[in-house]
């Protein structure tokens, strides 16, 4: 079991982590990211991706999927803390640049230090400040 959060929030999934890879049966796939595997490859909406040729065992294994493959190859960031069972799917720049460019800060959901989630979405119409830090 391991902790997920992406843009569709935060939800505790069943899932094989093989150091990077992070395997999902691809329904809670679909569940936890809107991607779903098809016989045309990987489809979220309307778009479809297709597997490398030849690479589809790096993808998609006895129907589980390697959700970190997947993100990669979307040139999307994946980070995880392997300690305490977390992994983070995140938005790629083209999704960043497009609500950087509307001036409206996008929606996340992130848990504080007690684990209890909180949204952005959750103070709309309050001041907000917020304050991040990283060791880099």
């Amino acid at each position: 079991m391991v902790t997920l959060l992406t843009e569709r929030g935060m939800r505790a999934v069943d899932a094989r982590v093989e150091g990077e890879r992070l395997w999902l049966d691809a329904g809670a796939l679909e569940e936890a990211t809107g991607w779903a595997l098809k016989p045309e490859g990987l489809c979220r909406d309307e778009a479809c991706v297709p597997l490398p040729p030849g690479r589809q065992g790096d993808f998609v294994q006895g129907g589980h999927v390697d959700a970190a493959a997947l993100w990669r190859h979307l040139d999307n960031p994946v980070v995880h803390d392997e300690a305490r069972g977390i992994w983070v799917l995140g938005e790629g720049a083209d999704e960043r640049a497009a609500a950087l460019g509307s001036l409206v800060a996008p929606d996340f959901t992130l848990p504080d230090v007690n684990g209890r989630p909180h949204s952005l979405s959750d103070f709309r119409g309050k001041k907000v400040f917020l304050v991040s830090w990283a060791s880099w």
